[in-house]
C-alpha cells in the first residue's frame, strides 16, 4: 500500500493485542481498551490512517468467557466507526497453543484428553501463515468491512488425534489420561463459592480461569468452508519439527499444559491406549 506523507507514514493498523490470562480486568484493559486507543490513534487528525486490520477470536461466537467480550465489546466500536475501513480476523487457534503438552510428553508425563477424546474438532493455524494473512488482509480489498473466520489447512483433529501426533512424534508409546468433563464444574463451582463467600478477586479470576479451560475443552474451534482454511503447515508437521528442533518457551502456556496435567493426575488413573 502507498504511504502518504500527510499520515505520518502510518498507512494502516494492524492489531494483535491480546491479554494473556483473559481474566476480567485484564481483558477489558487489553483486548478492549488498548486496542482502541489503537483505532482512536488511527483516527486522530495527524494520522488518519485507512485500515484497521484486527486480530480477534474464533471462540467469540459463543461468548460466555469474560475476554470474548471485551474482544466483541472493541469490534463492535471498529465497525460503528467510518474513520476507517476494517477487517475482523478470527483465527481458530494457534499452534502455540496446542503445543505445550509436546513439552510434558517428552518429559515422560501422559498426554490429558477430556470426555472420550472426540468431544471436539479443531483445525488451528499456524503463526506464520496467520501473520501473511493479516498483512495480505491490508490491501485486499474483498476482506474489507468483512469478518472472517479463519482455520488451518487441516481437515478436524479431535484431541484424541492431537494426542496419536505428539506421541508420534516424540517417538513414545501412547500414554494417556481420560479426563471427565465434570471435574471442571466441580473446581469451577468451589473457586467460584469461594469469590462470592469472601469477595475474592483472586478466586474470581481463578474461577475464570477455569471457565477458560472448560470452553476449549467442550467447543469446536473449527472452520469447514474452504474460504475459511489459509495456510501450508498442519499441525502434525509443526508437531514433527518442535520435537526435532524444539520451540519457543512460553512460561505462562508451558505453566497451564503441567498444571493440567498434575491437576488431573492426582483425580484419576491412566489408561496405556490410544483406543
Amino acid at each position: 500500500a502507498s504511504i502518504a506523507e500527510e499520515n505520518n507514514g502510518i498507512e494502516s493498523i494492524v492489531s494483535c493485542l491480546a491479554s494473556r490470562s483473559g481474566i476480567k480486568k485484564e481483558a477489558y484493559a487489553i483486548d478492549y481498551q488498548a486496542t482502541l486507543n489503537c483505532l482512536n490513534a488511527g483516527r486522530d487528525k495527524s494520522v488518519q490512517a485507512r485500515h484497521f486490520v484486527l486480530l480477534s477470536a474464533f471462540c467469540v461466537k459463543n461468548p460466555w468467557l469474560q475476554f470474548q467480550q471485551a474482544k466483541l465489546k472493541f469490534e463492535a466500536e471498529l465497525q460503528e466507526q467510518s474513520d476507517m475501513t476494517w477487517s475482523i480476523i478470527r483465527p481458530t487457534a494457534f499452534f502455540k497453543s496446542l503445543s505445550a503438552q509436546l513439552e510434558v510428553v517428552q518429559q515422560g508425563s501422559p498426554f490429558v484428553m477430556f470426555g472420550d477424546g472426540e468431544v471436539t474438532r479443531c483445525n488451528p493455524i499456524s503463526e506464520a501463515d496467520l501473520a501473511t494473512y493479516l498483512i495480505d488482509s491490508i490491501t485486499e480489498k474483498k476482506r474489507e468491512n468483512k469478518i472472517i473466520n479463519l482455520g488451518g489447512p487441516d481437515d478436524p483433529i479431535t484431541m484424541k488425534r492431537q494426542g496419536e501426533m505428539l506421541f508420534e512424534a516424540v517417538g513414545r508409546e501412547p500414554d494417556v489420561v481420560y479426563a471427565p468433563l465434570w471435574i471442571f464444574d466441580v473446581i469451577i463451582d468451589s473457586l467460584q463459592w469461594m469469590a462470592d463467600t469472601f469477595n475474592s478477586e483472586k478466586f474470581e479470576n481463578a474461577a475464570e480461569v477455569g471457565r477458560i479451560g472448560k470452553y476449549y475443552a467442550v467447543e469446536d474451534m473449527l472452520t469447514t468452508d474452504p474460504e475459511e482454511k489459509f495456510g501450508t503447515m498442519t499441525l502434525r508437521d509443526h508437531y514433527q519439527k518442535i520435537a526435532e528442533e524444539g520451540q519457543e518457551y512460553d512460561p505462562y502456556v508451558s505453566l497451564l499444559a503441567k498444571l493440567r496435567s498434575e491437576l488431573v493426575l492426582r483425580w484419576l488413573p491412566r489408561k496405556k491406549q490410544l483406543a
